[in-house]
C-alpha cells in the first residue's frame, strides 16, 4: 500500500457533505458515558477516499451519509468492552482490529438535511434484528439497500451482526497505526 495512502485523514476534509456526529464523544452510546474526548471522525487515507467515493454516490441520490464512529483508539475500545464484553458486537482491544486501525466506520444514511432514514435498527443495537440478514420493512430495505450498495461499491464490506458497519475491503493491507484525532481537525 503507498504510504500517502496510510496515514490518517479527516473524512471531512475530502466528503464535507458527511455529517458526524460521533457518539461515543457523547453519552448518546448504549455506554451512557462519554468513550473518547474528541469529535473529529479520521480513518486511514485510503478508507477516506473510498468513503468520499460513497459520499458522492448517495448525494448523487439526494442523501448523505452520517458518520457515528470511525477511528477508536485501543483505550476507547477497552472501555467498550468493559462496559459490554461481548464479542459478538464489541471486539476485545487489539491494536490491529477493524475501528483501531482505521478502517471501519459505523454509519448511516440521511436526507439531505440530514434527518435519519429509517433503517432497520437503531445504532448500537444488539439484537437479531441488527443483523444484515435480519428482516426488513419495503422503506427500511429501501434505505438500506442504498447505503450498502454506495459502500459495497466504494470497496467496503459489511460487518453481518451490524448493518451500519462498513470495513474498507483492503484492511488486511494496513498495519496498526495510533493517531490522535484531535490532530485532524
Amino acid at each position: 500500500m503507498e504510504d500517502n495512502l496510510t496515514g490518517f485523514t479527516n473524512i471531512q476534509k475530502l466528503a464535507p457533505d458527511i455529517i458526524v456526529e460521533l457518539r461515543y464523544a457523547t453519552t448518546n452510546n448504549f455506554t451512557h458515558q462519554v468513550i473518547y474526548d474528541f469529535t473529529t471522525a479520521i480513518v486511514r487515507t485510503g478508507t477516506a477516499h473510498k468513503l468520499a467515493q460513497a459520499s458522492a454516490s448517495v448525494k448523487q441520490l439526494g442523501y448523505r451519509l452520517k458518520v457515528w464512529d470511525a477511528y477508536r483508539p485501543v483505550s476507547a475500545q477497552k472501555r467498550l468492552f468493559d462496559v459490554y464484553p461481548d464479542p459478538e458486537f464489541v471486539a476485545p482491544p487489539n491494536p490491529n482490529f477493524s475501528h483501531q486501525k482505521g478502517v471501519t466506520l459505523d454509519l448511516t444514511l440521511t436526507e439531505a438535511d440530514g434527518t435519519e432514514l429509517p433503517l432497520p435498527t437503531a445504532f448500537d443495537d444488539f439484537t437479531a434484528a441488527a443483523h444484515r440478514d435480519a428482516p426488513r420493512t419495503t422503506l427500511q430495505d429501501k434505505y438500506y439497500q442504498i447505503l450498502d450498495n454506495a459502500m459495497i461499491s466504494a470497496g467496503f464490506v459489511g460487518y453481518e451482526n451490524e448493518w451500519w458497519d462498513y470495513r474498507d475491503a483492503d484492511m488486511d493491507d494496513y498495519q496498526p497505526l495510533a493517531a490522535d484525532p484531535n490532530d485532524y481537525k
